[in-house]
């Protein structure tokens, strides 16, 4: 606010001890303070009230561009079907779930079911997005989350929304102002240049956005928050640690990126970054990394970083940040550790970690991992059985690799004639090849993934053979499950499995899995059943991995983590089965379980390794000394 300087009036107001606006840094007025214009994709004003106009705009189907808190959003009216398929198609954004602004709750109630505990999170002074369950029949644009059961709902956290929802029962799409895959616009001349092909018009203001900031991304969990992206209104926080350690500089992973930047018994996780895939992302991680190292005055004494050699995050680190001790942290140990810092623990823990991919220590994908672990080191103790990833990246956006990886995995030479009956819809000649590519290991590295086998199940289904964004098949694996179908042990209810503990590390055989899903699928079982019987699977088999651990290892604590875990049929019912079997649980309640807080357990492993090697010198430079 320094650039707009106080009127006369304001200046009193200010200057006055007994004025409630005695020393208020944001002291403004329409006459001194930031002002609010309208104009056209080509700069043009538009005259008139501007908030008056933008509301008639999108009540007219046009798509705006409404400069935030910590960026721009890309608003459209949310029960306008062609307004929220324009705004896709201009935006490059398919299928994934858009979210949408109201004036309040009872707005929102108009279209999602909302909860005591819901609702008291949605109005919170942070304002997150909070994920409910729709009402059916749909009120909105079915557009908006197509294929889910839940939509993404956030409530006014500026003036300016205030404003433009004020006496209104509207619901707008409130979306990052971006293209796919690049950070968030935050200037006016940037947004114009960047949005133009998006937005037929452009709300702005003159006060500038010192740091770009996502909306951050909750859903209640067991009646209790649970964090997705931990960006706007959280970061950055401090998450308070057990004990001091060394200045560390954490570069987080790839995707959902956040750096971490601990002082004392401190750590400072940044707001989101978005995947660190391309220059404009890199960049605004860099910038954010000096960010905080400035606002908090500290000059990290190491720098943390994912083993996964081809990160830009890790290429950071190891080119940019030399100079520094570096200290590379796998990424599943970063997981566990993660959660266990935000519960002060550091005693031994069975550690669950259970996402779609992880640089491991044997140069393979890992992802459905159960360690040994504490804040210092780990041990693999169970893990998914390996099976080819076909086509390394492009088996992510095309789960029906996976399902064809799996099969051939399960069935052997029967596989290409199963793999052409339940995946009609994948031409002849795409099947042969990805068997061959499978068969001579051609760009097809082993992963023990569980968010593979998640795609798999779901391909297999018939739900999702291709996806539009990271997740999508298990997301809609889980959605077909019914909020009324609860979880009941019984062994008609889940496949069978196996669990090879013949060698110092535990294989868990997805060979009969994928066998009952297919039996299944040929008998025309409808997807609801398959994916609880799934779900119902893959809680059983973990407990009974842990189970097995505690009897061997007398370890009474575990610990959930990884982007698997953001699936509620899954955390909620391999938490209650563990806790039944007298298990003490603990789960993310701080920073997201996915790879948005991955920065958090690096930097802490890292602290600690440097802290023990400082130690180690001393004891062994004072025994030099006394000999």
């Amino acid at each position: 606010m320094s650039r707009f300087t106080m009127c006369p009036e304001c200046r009193r107001e200010y200057d006055d001890p007994e004025n409630r606006r005695f020393h208020a840094q944001p002291n403004a007025c329409p006459q001194c303070g930031p002002q609010i214009e309208l104009i056209d994709r080509f700069g043009k004003p538009v005259d008139g009230d501007a908030v008056h106009n933008t509301i008639s705009l999108l009540r007219e189907g046009n798509i705006i561009a409404v400069k935030g808190l910590g960026g721009f959003h890309i608003a459209c009216d949310a029960r306008n079907d062609e307004a929220v398929l324009t705004l896709r198609e201009r935006k490059h954004r398919e299928e994934k779930p858009l979210a949408v602004m109201v004036r309040d709750c009872t707005a929102a109630e108009m279209f999602a079911e909302i909860t005591d505990a819901e609702r008291k999170l949605l109005e919170s002074p942070q304002k997150p997005i909070v994920l409910l369950r729709k009402k059916l029949p749909e009120v909105l644009s079915p557009h908006i989350s197509p294929r889910n059961v839940s939509v993404g709902v956030l409530l006014p956290y500026t003036p300016l929304h205030y404003l433009m929802l004020h006496n209104t029962e509207t619901a707008l799409v409130m979306t990052s102002g971006n293209l796919s895959e690049e950070p968030i616009a935050t200037e006016n001349d940037e947004a114009l240049r960047r949005l133009a092909g998006i937005a037929d018009y452009f709300l702005l203001h003159n006060r500038d956005i010192y740091i770009r900031n996502d909306d951050s991304v909750y859903r209640m969990i067991q009646e209790k928050p649970y964090p997705v992206r931990r960006s706007r209104g959280y970061a950055p926080a401090p998450v308070f640690l057990k004990r001091e350690m060394p200045s560390v500089f954490a570069c987080g992973a790839e995707l959902k990126n956040t750096v971490c930047v601990t002082k004392g018994n401190r750590a400072f996780l940044s707001q989101h970054i978005g995947d660190v895939e391309n220059y404009e992302t890199l960049t605004s991680f860099e910038h954010t990394y000096r960010h905080l190292c400035m606002v908090l005055d500290v000059k990290p004494a190491v720098v943390a970083y994912d083993l996964h050699p081809e990160y830009l995050s890790t290429k950071y680190a190891l080119e940019e940040l030399n100079e520094k001790p570096l200290v590379g942290v796998q990424h599943h140990h970063a997981h566990i550790a993660s959660c266990m810092a935000e519960h002060h623990l550091d005693e031994p823990v069975i550690g669950i970690a259970l996402d779609g991919t992880g640089y491991g220590t044997d140069g393979t994908l890992w992802g459905g991992e159960v360690l040994l672990a504490d804040l210092h080191t780990f041990v693999r103790a169970a893990h998914l059985a390996y099976v080819p990833l076909p086509g390394g990246e492009k088996a992510i956006k095309e789960p029906w690799r996976m399902a064809v990886s799996y099969v051939e995995a399960a069935f052997g030479s029967e596989a290409e004639e199963i793999a052409r009956e339940l995946l009609p819809d994948i031409r002849d000649y795409e099947r042969k090849a990805l068997f061959q590519m499978i068969a001579k290991r051609i760009n097809s590295p082993l992963t023990s993934s569980c968010g593979r086998l998640f795609d798999a199940a779901a391909s297999l289904a018939g739900m999702r053979n291709f996806v539009k964004y990271e997740g999508q098949a298990a997301v809609e694996l889980e959605n077909c499950i019914s909020a009324s179908r609860r979880y009941s042990g019984k062994k008609d209810e889940q496949y069978d499995f196996s669990i090879d503990n013949s060698g110092s590390v535990m294989v868990i055989s997805t060979a009969e899995i994928i066998r009952s899903i297919v039996r299944d699928v040929r008998n025309s079982v409808d997807a609801e059943t398959i994916s609880a019987a799934f779900h119902n699977t893959m809680i059983e088999l973990y407990a009974a991995v842990v189970v097995r651990i505690k009897r061997e290892r007398g370890i009474n604590t575990v610990v959930l983590s990884g982007g698997c875990f953001q699936n509620k049929y899954l955390l909620t019912n391999l938490t209650a089965v563990l806790e039944q079997r007298g298990f003490t649980v603990y789960s993310h309640r701080l920073v997201p379980p996915n790879d948005g807080g991955i920065s958090l357990g690096q930097a802490v492993i890292a602290g600690l390794s440097i802290e023990n090697k400082t130690q180690r010198l001393k004891q062994r430079s004072h025994r030099v000394r006394r000999e």
